[in-house]
């Protein structure tokens, strides 16, 4: 069984057409391959070949490379077909995985090699501008023809290397898209755990990250968000959200070309997935009106947004500089009449109509909970004669709460 090189060319097209691996690292991967099949059918101990693959002809060229020493280099000196003591580590080529430079910045003594090394005196006859340490380069012969093992060699090591770059490729894809939206098909369902097929990789939605109350099923097509791409011994780990507040902010941003150009920009958010989410957002520009541009004509923008949540409520709020107008309208829908705020302690009394009280403190004491978190500060809800009827950390936690 022989290697035929011609049909490497047709496999590096399809490499790169199907998987999207750079070229460059595709060759680096073939090269090497070619030079770790070469150096073990006729190879000797010590030598470092290296192979050039020229992709067009589908042929190669093989070249041993000696390193140049001096005599203060050397550990000690064996003959010719001696027993050699690498000092470097090496890979399957005989390449030196180290610079040869030692902790303390000296050379790092070897033992000569005639396979391997060359001395200054003997290098300086072929090039005479050579300095110890740079390396020499010697064509071998080329072997068109290579036994079954070593075509085995290589298959091996190109696979095992395409598959190194293919989740190099991928990491590097999907970490560029690390808080951003993506979309895929589901995969599969492992106890609450869901495997969506994003294309050219799997990510896991957690049952943490997913929405109470969502269903999803086997092949429907869901988005979210991609909270965490880490590198991983078998390939990139994707992780999903769709319980995240950012998931809301950049589904907005695929509905509103105003958030996409920098015009309208997304200031805090605040959500408990599922129910409902505060967003305040501001402009950048006189004339542009940062919660009509969420809202949508006829409130399309912001009604893709609450279908794709599954009918989740959205307040959008226009983000104010002044705490007491941006706290007052972070409890919207209701109607405040007065705020009164600590800043050193990021407190705030707010005092609404009898008839406000419930819609300021939402269901559940939903709507007060959000605007604490949304704005940063704990809110004592008071009512018009003072009395404190909720108070909210600005974690949202509740601390008191009178029906």
């Amino acid at each position: 069984m022989s290697l035929d090189l011609k049909n490497f060319q047709s496999a590096l097209e399809e490499v790169l057409t199907e998987r999207g691996i750079p070229r460059e690292k595709i060759l680096e991967t073939i090269e090497m391959a070619l030079a770790a099949a070469y150096k073990k059918d006729y190879g000797k101990r010590g030598q470092i070949i290296k192979a050039k693959f020229n992709s067009t002809k589908g042929k190669a060229e093989f070249y041993q490379v000696k390193i140049v020493v001096d005599e203060s280099m050397l550990k000690e000196e064996i003959e010719d077909g001696g027993e050699e003591t690498p000092t470097f580590a090496e890979n399957e080529v005989g390449v030196p995985t180290t610079d040869g430079v030692g902790i303390d910045g000296e050379p790092k003594k070897v033992r000569f090699n005639t396979e391997r090394h060359i001395m200054i005196g003997e290098a300086k006859k072929i090039k005479a501008d050579v300095n110890a340490g740079d390396e020499l380069i010697f064509p071998l012969e080329t072997k068109e023809e290579y036994g079954r093992i070593a075509a085995q060699t290589a298959k091996q090591v190109i696979i095992q290397r395409i598959r190194e770059a293919e989740r190099e490729s991928i990491y590097t894809e999907y970490a560029s898209k690390q808080g951003e939206i993506v979309s895929g098909i589901v995969q599969r369902i492992e106890g609450k755990n869901v495997f969506l097929d994003l294309g050219r990789a799997t990510a896991l939605l957690p049952k943490e990250e997913q929405v109470r109350g969502e269903r999803y099923r086997i092949s429907e097509r869901i988005k979210a968000y991609l909270l965490l791409a880490e590198k991983n011994p078998r390939g990139p780990g994707l992780y999903l959200s769709r319980s995240h507040p950012k998931f809301v902010a950049e589904l907005f941003k695929t509905e509103v070309p105003e958030i996409q150009s920098g015009v309208v920009e997304v200031r805090a958010i605040a959500r408990e997935a599922g129910l409902r989410t505060k967003i305040a957002v501001s402009s950048k520009e006189d004339g542009v009106d940062p919660v009509g541009s969420l809202v949508g004509q006829k409130g399309i923008r912001v009604g893709t947004v609450i279908s794709e949540l599954g009918g989740e409520k959205i307040d959008i709020i226009e983000w104010k500089e002044n705490p007491e107008e941006f706290i007052a309208k972070s409890l919207s829908p209701a109607k405040v009449l007065e705020v009164e705020i600590n800043p050193e302690r990021k407190e705030a009394q707010v005092k609404v109509a009898e008839d406000q009280l419930s819609l300021a403190i939402g269901k559940a004491g939903q709507n007060v909970r959000l605007a604490a978190k949304l704005t940063g500060y704990k809110i004592d809800i008071r009512s018009r004669t003072g009395e404190t009827v909720a108070s909210v950390s600005e974690e949202g936690e509740e601390i008191q709460k009178h029906e």
